[in-house]
């Protein structure tokens, strides 16, 4: 998975945990893991960040996939692209656990991300679903 985003120096450093955090969620999605077996199996530690979202989609599966199944409008979280799929999963939990990042922040960094790395339309995708999810988890 390479990244079509240009580097530079002000990239967000939380971006960058972001990006690195969907490329572990996929290595382990395709390899039929969890995110603690592939954080256990790297040679250097990953930043903070990136491990907090890997572990927390790990710890919170089973929960994070029903949202996003009960939000998906018709398509399972198997008939879903691996990246979109993954991207909703770090977004699910962000939106979960992190109160201390804002709901537009979170959408418009998972829609990036699907924009930069999957299909055309997975950016209106991933922000249909994680406005629903979004919602129903972060009501006032």
């Amino acid at each position: 998975m390479a990244s079509r985003r240009a580097r530079s120096s002000h990239v967000d450093p939380r971006s960058q945990s972001r990006e690195r955090a969907l490329t572990l969620l996929y290595e382990a999605d395709t390899k039929n893991l969890d995110g603690h077996s592939v954080l256990a199996g790297l040679v250097e530690n990953p930043d903070h960040v990136t491990a907090l979202i890997v572990r927390g989609v790990a710890d919170l599966a089973r929960e994070i996939d029903q949202l996003i199944t009960k939000h998906a409008d018709g398509w399972t979280i198997e008939r879903m692209p691996c990246l979109d799929r993954n991207i909703l999963r770090m977004a699910t939990f962000e939106l979960m656990k992190r109160d201390d990042i804002p709901q537009a922040v979170i959408m418009d960094e998972a829609v990036e991300l699907a924009k930069t790395f999957s299909t055309d339309d997975s950016g209106r995708y991933v922000n249909g679903v994680l406005s629903a999810i979004a919602k129903e988890i972060r009501a006032l």
